[in-house]
């Protein structure tokens, strides 16, 4: 159902799915009456939820609360990415992928980020999927791929002030100032990134990422090139994130740096998901043991 204003929706509003076969019109009418004119939309969810019932959400903060993957699979030609993989994420969490090359966890993060589409499967960003929030979520949800997304010939601080214009953040001069001096570049903002060693222009992309202070953050390989300083300010910068209550999803190979920042990990195989793991202590035994458990049963 296409939403009840034109305008961008301030409010979200929930009822069971099997009001959308029926007469829907008695229950806007009350949902009307109890916003009181305030903007809002309808979203179907099968919950199990009593017919002629709803709930009013605040669209922000329901939809950048947690993260849930259902039975996800992708594929390109015959090859099969990945392969029915679930899980959830919370505010306040960070959740790590583990798994070898080709597990899927690039894939997997690359379909959260909307920048692929899935082959079946769904991905809710709180109570929708992306197709029904719209573009808006893209504006939450910041991306740290392999491909740093920098431009070499501009200076470090272009680099932060385009991409801060890009996402339409107020004041990006000052913005990009303070992200230099958080990844100590301070010093070095006006040289091209093109001089920059990989560990420099890490720090500088996982800036561009947090300009635009996303909720749900996407990290693929981030101590990927950094020295021990520089991982050590990462792992404080993503504890601050978590404490902020964002959303964290990190893909990493270093398992002892990952037994410090994360609150649980989801290990992929092949594509499949292996197992999960709540507690992070000695996670590398751990891990190494579902693979080998994995690779026994194939």
């Amino acid at each position: 159902m296409s939403p009840v204003s034109v305008r961008e929706p301030a409010l979200s509003v929930v009822v069971p799915v099997r009001n959308e076969a029926g007469n829907i019109a008695p229950l806007v009418a009350e949902i009307e009456a109890a916003l009181q004119g305030r903007d809002f939309e309808i979203v179907y969810v099968n919950d199990g939820s009593k017919d002629g019932t709803f709930e009013i959400l605040n669209s922000l903060s329901a939809e950048h609360d947690n993260l849930t993957v259902i039975d996800l699979s992708r594929n390109f030609g015959r090859r099969r990415a990945l392969s029915h993989v679930s899980l959830d994420c919370n505010a306040g969490e960070i959740v790590g992928l583990l798994g070898p090359n080709g597990a899927g966890k690039s894939t997997l993060l690359a379909i959260v980020s909307t920048l692929a589409a899935p082959s079946s499967g769904n991905v809710f960003y709180g109570r929708r999927t992306a197709t029904q929030i719209g573009a808006t979520l893209r504006s939450k949800i910041g991306v740290l791929s392999h491909d740093l997304h920098l431009y070499s010939d501009l200076t470090a601080r272009e680099n932060l002030i385009f991409f801060g214009r890009l996402y339409g953040v107020p004041d990006a001069e000052s913005r990009a100032l303070a992200a230099l001096d958080r990844s100590l570049l301070a010093e070095r903002g006006g040289d091209l990134v093109s001089g920059f060693s990989r560990g420099m222009r890490q720090r500088l992309a996982l800036e561009r990422a947090l300009l635009h202070e996303p909720r749900l953050l996407l990290l693929d390989e981030p101590f990927t090139g950094l020295d021990d300083a520089s991982t050590v300010s990462l792992i404080e910068r993503l504890k601050e994130l978590r404490s902020a209550g964002c959303i964290i999803l990190l893909a990493t190979h270093d398992l002892d740096t990952a037994e410090e920042v994360l609150d649980k990990a989801i290990v992929l195989r092949d594509g499949r998901f292996v197992g999960s793991e709540s507690d992070v202590r000695g996670l590398r035994k751990r891990y190494q043991d579902r693979l080998r458990a994995a690779v026994a049963t194939t």
